[in-house]
């Protein structure tokens, strides 16, 4: 089957690209796509992959399903479109960015230059109805994002993975922490960030501090 996928990832992708599943994932998300208003638009389901090339990533953030909002979801997790309001948890993500590193507060919510430099933000599910979240879940997009997971995990060191809230913590059993970072928080939804379980992480300073460690180079968390 042809997927549209950077390159980098085909080759590490290819058996999940074979198995059944995903024969069945691809035939339900054209036959979503064709019959309703689905987000991200289908060129950019796979965006994540494509702007953040395997070899490329050292970081790897976990969300859950896309925004199903008109002209939010744009394949990367948590990020919107340039122009588009920031949503809740985006807010509070750049809210934790200004305390922990002394930025100011971005105008665009749209994260394509950390997805540059290596940062992988990459929603379990990758597509949903418009209006209908949680709509394309358990459907098998969470096998296949699991597989990425387990693929970094296998052939790379180092990788910092940010876990934030309890779905996102649930992957951490595939992930070998012996040979990779990984730091756990509440969820930057209002709900979990009220409560005192987001705010005052520093993840954002903890990565830059793990990658110098490793002679990497530090992630521009700034967007200003």
């Amino acid at each position: 089957m042809n997927v549209e996928i950077h390159p980098s990832w085909k080759n590490i992708l290819n058996d999940e690209f074979e198995k059944p599943y995903f024969s069945e994932l691809v035939a339900f998300v054209k036959n979503e796509y064709q019959h309703h208003t689905c987000y991200p638009p289908g060129k950019k389901i796979f965006n994540a992959l494509d702007l953040c090339p395997f070899d490329k990533v050292k970081v790897v953030i976990i969300g859950q399903d896309p925004y199903h909002g008109p002209n939010q979801a744009h394949g990367l997790c948590f990020s919107v479109n340039e122009g588009i309001s920031h949503p809740p948890s985006l807010i509070n993500i750049f809210k934790e960015i200004q305390a922990d590193l002394g930025t100011s507060y971005p105008r665009s919510g749209n994260l394509e230059p950390w997805a540059k430099q290596g940062v992988l933000l990459l929603n379990a599910t990758l597509t949903v109805r418009a209006h209908q979240a949680g709509s394309h879940q358990n459907k098998g997009w969470e096998i296949f994002t699991d597989a990425i997971i387990k693929a970094i995990s296998d052939n790379k060191e180092g990788v910092i993975f940010l876990l934030w809230g309890g779905f996102a913590k649930k992957k951490a059993k595939i992930i070998d922490a012996k040979k990779h970072h990984v730091l756990t928080s509440g969820h930057p939804s209002p709900l979990s960030a009220n409560r005192g379980l987001w705010f005052g992480n520093q993840h954002f300073s903890l990565t830059n501090s793990l990658l110098e460690q490793a002679k990497e180079e530090a992630i521009q968390w700034s967007l200003t």
